[in-house]
This record gives C-alpha cells, structure tokens and sequence, in this order.
C-alpha cells in the first residue's frame, strides 16, 4: 500500500505541476488578444497523448511556453553512401532542421538534399539511442543489480540469517513464480526452463514500473518490444517440442482423413498465433492504460481552452480520476507480466507434454512391477 500511496502522490503532482504549466500559458497567451485564443485552440490531445506514447530521440519532460526541457539522446547513423555519422539528437531542433545531411521526419530520420529534400537514393541505416532503448537498458541494469545483490546475500548467509530488506520482499516472488507457474506447468523440467521464467517475469515487471513514471518511455507498449519477447518464446517452445508434439499437428490421431486435412494447417498456425497473443496483449493492455491516464489528464487542458475557470474547476475531477486509473495500472503491471510468463510456461509445457504423460506411465509402471 505503502507503494502505491506514493505512486498516486506522483502522478497527482505530476497532474498539478501540468494544470499550473498549462494555466500559466493560457494566462500569458490570453494577453494577447484574438492571438492567443488562436494558440490556446491549437491544443489537440489526441496528438500529445500519441507523441508521449510514442518512442522519440529524446526525451522530453515538459514544455512552459515556447521552452522545451528536453534531454537529447545520440544519433547513431550507418549509410553505405554517406558512412558512420554519431551526433546529439540536439542538432535537430525538434525536427525543424537537418543537420550533417539528415533530418528528423515524423519520429524517423531520413537523408536529405541540400535544399532540405528527402533523398530517397541513399539508404539509411539507424542504430541511434532512443527513449525506449535507453530505458530498457536501465531496466536490464536495475535487473542485474537486483538479483546480484540478493544472490550475494544468499551466498554469504546461506540459511543461517532470515531474508531482510530487498530479498525479503524478492524471494515470494521468486518462490510464487516456481511454486505456481513452474511446475505446475512443467512438471519435472520445471527447474531447467525456471531461470528464464524468472527473467522474462522482473524485466516485464521492471518495464511496466518504469512506465508508470511520468515522463517515462512506454517500452512496454511498443508492439517492437513484445514481439521481440514473443518471438523468444517462440524459440523456447519450438525447442522443448518432441516427436509427439508434430505428430499430432501433422497426423493428429482418432480423426478422419479428410478432417486431418482441414485441422493440419489449423494446428499449424496455433503454434505461431500462441506467441502472437501473448504479443498483442501486453501491448494493448499497457498501451491502453497509458492512453487512459493521459486522456483524463488532458480534459484539463481541453475545459482550459474554454475559460481558465473551468480548466481549474475540473482539474480535482481529471486528477481523481488520474490517480484511480494510476492505481489500476500499478496492479496490471504486476498481472501483464504473471500472465506473459504463466502462459509462456504453458506452451513450453504442452509442447512436450506428450513425453511427461510417457515418463508418468512409464513411473506407474515401474511401481506396479516392484
């Protein structure tokens, strides 16, 4: 709860500080007569929620008039033509100018002319360090730090001391993901497929926690990020599979020729649209979460743009409802990522499954002749 508490407090600070950012501009604008009334109806939320959603070559904090705090990140560029270009995404100027032959083109650099053209006859090769790839690799840090500095605990103290500080509040988690999700699901092997379990669980969890920080890059809600984890999956089950598994995709048993026609490209593509689900879920339920908690903190600049009055007067209801939606996401952070890795294990489980019903038939067996 505890947790919790000061996340709601974060993002109802974060909400404030935007209402006073927003009022702020709207007073000043509103000096200006028929000027500013034009600015101030410029606002479109769709568009501010899709750009803070979206990955970006820096990363921007907030902007009070016409100046963006912003933290630019390197540009890292590889052309055939033109060879290694490394330079600060600075040089852009928010995409309004090109810098070194290139030129920053609705979230996408691409090469340009002299006269500021896009020239399609050198190809582009962008390995630059966006918002999302600089946070995943803060994840992957935080993620290392963690679990090095519980493993030298356990390596130190062994069972002689009880678990305190981070690795008490770790290890039930380690222990409910091995208890519940393991082996459950994969019996005797459960021990083997465990260390990538307990990967895929904390790097999904640290991302999620990473993007309730406002401001924060929304790794987990770039469909690149979850297809890249599915496809991983994919591997790991493609790997665990057996003899048994292809044969009752390519020949299933106990069903008519001419319906084992029909249900083979059906299983088929099971096998492929397993990984995809798990794919498409985090993506759309992070995505969604963070659409929601940015739509209601831009009703306040929406009733704004009717009267300064209204914008205030609505504000305590969009932060109310900010901070509900914040509290909701907090718990989906930690169910996305149980449910990527529960139903990982489940088709690691089923793709050799047939080989744990043999060596179970093979063990009552074996009981039954001693």
């Amino acid at each position: 709860m505890a947790r919790i508490s000061v996340k709601s407090l974060l993002v109802a600070a974060f909400s404030a500080v935007l209402l006073v950012f927003g009022t702020a501009v709207q007073a000043n604008e509103g000096g200006e007569g028929g000027q500013g009334e034009a600015q101030a109806a410029e606002f479109n939320a769709g568009e501010a929620i899709l750009h803070h959603i979206a990955d970006a070559h820096e990363w921007h904090f907030f902007t009070f008039g016409h100046t963006h705090v912003t933290l630019p990140l390197p540009v890292i560029l590889y052309s055939p033509e033109r060879g290694l270009s490394i330079f600060s995404s600075g040089h852009f100027h928010h995409g309004e100018q090109a810098y070194n032959g290139y030129k920053l083109d609705h979230g996408h650099i691409v090469a340009v002319k002299e006269d500021g053209t896009a020239d399609e006859s050198v190809q582009v090769y962008d390995f630059s360090m966006t918002k999302n790839v600089v946070q995943m690799l803060l994840a992957v840090i935080t993620l290392i730090l963690i679990m090095t500095g519980i493993a030298r605990k356990y390596t130190a103290n062994g069972a002689k001391k009880a678990p305190s500080g981070l690795q008490n509040a770790i290890e039930p988690v380690i222990t409910f993901v091995r208890d519940e999700v393991a082996r459950p699901n994969l019996g005797h092997k459960y021990q083997k497929y465990l260390p990538y379990l307990l990967t895929v669980f904390f790097f999904i969890l640290i991302n999620n926690i990473f993007g309730l920080i406002p401001g924060a890059a929304n790794v987990t809600g770039n469909i690149a990020f979850t297809a890249l984890l599915a496809l991983v999956s994919l591997v790991v089950i493609l790997f665990s599979t057996n003899g048994h598994f292809w044969g009752h995709i390519f020949w299933p048993p106990g069903v008519p020729f001419l319906v084992k026609l029909i249900l083979i490209p059906v299983e088929l593509l099971g096998v492929f649209i397993k990984p995809a689900a798990l794919m498409i879920r985090l993506f759309a339920n992070m995505t969604a979460g963070h659409i929601v908690i940015l739509s209601f903190v831009s009703l306040i600049f929406i009733f704004g743009q009717m009267s300064t009055v209204a914008g205030w007067g609505f504000s305590p209801v969009s932060i109310a409802f900010s901070v509900f939606i914040y509290v909701i996401e907090v718990l989906v952070a930690f169910i996305q990522a149980f449910i990527f890795t529960n139903l990982t294990a489940v088709f690691i489980g089923q793709a050799f499954e047939g080989e744990h019903h043999h060596d179970e038939a093979h063990g009552h067996e074996t009981a039954k002749a001693h």
